[in-house]
């Protein structure tokens, strides 16, 4: 679990990320069952929560939790290439211009307009951090149902392999190409809506500040 109250971590980010593992919690295992670690009884944090994980976090002007989402590196072990290799037809795609998508999370505390907003702010940041710190290939995990919605939004998407049933679940592999096109392709989407917004929980950026966050 990456520190959240050492040394160039300050009061409001700690805050925000206690907020997003708590919202994770709430999401991920309250609501769709998912049986996943629980730290203080209060916080989904799991064995990919590094120092390397790189976080997205959109916050209300209350400062309250509404979407985040986390980045992990793909030449180290990452959710499809260290569990869910079986999604993939070839290779996965790695590399250190590749990240995975993990824990998308909208805040289930919100209303349907405001849920989408959400997520279409959170989409919208994504295509713009890959743009500014150069990353060309976004992978991912999806359900099936959550995987046809992502591929509608207008961007580079596709299936890197056939969906398989894991369980009671369909999964599919993902991935997302970033380029040039891609802000203009989610802008005729409908579902690029641009935000002020910060990556934290970077090791690699110390000029990256909170303040940026706030919607």
């Amino acid at each position: 679990m990456k520190d959240m109250t050492g040394p160039g971590h300050g009061m409001r980010e700690s805050a925000a990320m206690r907020a997003m593992f708590a919202a994770r919690k709430e999401v991920f295992i309250d609501l769709l069952g998912w049986e996943l670690p629980v730290l203080a009884d209060h916080f989904e944090v799991d064995q990919f929560d590094t120092p390397d994980a790189e976080y997205l976090i959109l916050l209300g002007p209350d400062h309250a939790h509404r979407a985040s989402a986390r980045l992990l590196p793909t030449q180290q072990d990452h959710i499809l290439g260290h569990l869910y290799p079986q999604l993939c037809s070839g290779a996965v795609p790695s590399g250190p211009t590749v990240r995975e998508i993990t824990r998308f999370c909208l805040d289930r505390h919100q209303r349907a307009t405001q849920r989408r907003s959400a997520r279409n702010q959170l989409v919208s940041a994504l295509a713009d951090h890959a743009l500014r710190h150069g990353i060309t290939d976004y992978t991912g995990v999806a359900e099936q149902a959550w995987f046809d919605q992502i591929e509608r939004f207008g961007w580079d998407c596709r299936a890197l392999g056939p969906s398989v049933r894991c369980g009671s679940d369909i999964l599919v592999g993902l991935h997302i190409r970033i380029d040039a096109t891609t802000v203009e392709k989610l802008r005729e989407g409908g579902v690029y809506e641009p935000l002020r917004l910060a990556l934290i929980g970077s090791d690699s950026d110390s000029a990256i500040r909170m303040g940026g966050m706030l919607s």
